[in-house]
């Protein structure tokens, strides 16, 4: 399969106001990076902003965060044609009307599809739980096919 023309989202969660030097190095390159919540620093967003466009969500530690208008408990839109949902908790979010369903909180990753939406929990950048490194997502995506996604170790 060609990847020629493909575009890379970048996805992560759970940061708690911090951004290691191996995930900055990891984002470079991204077309898009998706953060699933408590990211917990205005700064962060703005650092992850200067990296690629970011689509982000309020997790429950974000309570008191203003990260701009763009960023609320969930976010929908459409990316190379595919139906993306972005919430922190997965019950929250829309799976039967997504094609990619984005969630974080529990800082484990995951990866599972549930009828025709690929649902995605990048796991926590910062602070693992279940893995013994911390962790982050990788789609690829062309013209409303997902070509690959992948989680990758920091660490």
């Amino acid at each position: 399969m060609s990847l020629e023309g493909a575009k890379r989202i970048d996805i992560v969660s759970d940061t708690h106001g911090y951004l290691s030097e191996e995930l900055l190095c990891a984002l470079e390159g991204a077309d898009l990076i998706v953060h699933a919540g408590d990211m917990t620093s205005e700064m962060d967003y703005e650092q992850l902003c200067a990296i690629a466009p970011v689509r982000a969500v309020l997790g429950n530690n974000d309570y008191y965060r203003n990260y701009g208008p763009g960023v609320d408990r969930l976010c929908v839109f459409e990316y190379e044609a595919l139906r993306f949902s972005v919430a922190h908790y997965r019950e929250d979010l829309p799976v039967g009307t997504s094609d990619v369903a984005v969630c974080g909180h529990t800082h484990r990753a995951k990866v599972v599809t549930l009828g025709r939406c690929c649902v995605v929990n990048p796991g926590s950048a910062t602070y693992p739980r279940d893995m013994s490194v911390p962790s982050m997502a990788r789609m690829l995506v062309r013209d409303g096919q997902i070509l690959s996604v992948d989680i990758v170790r920091l660490g």
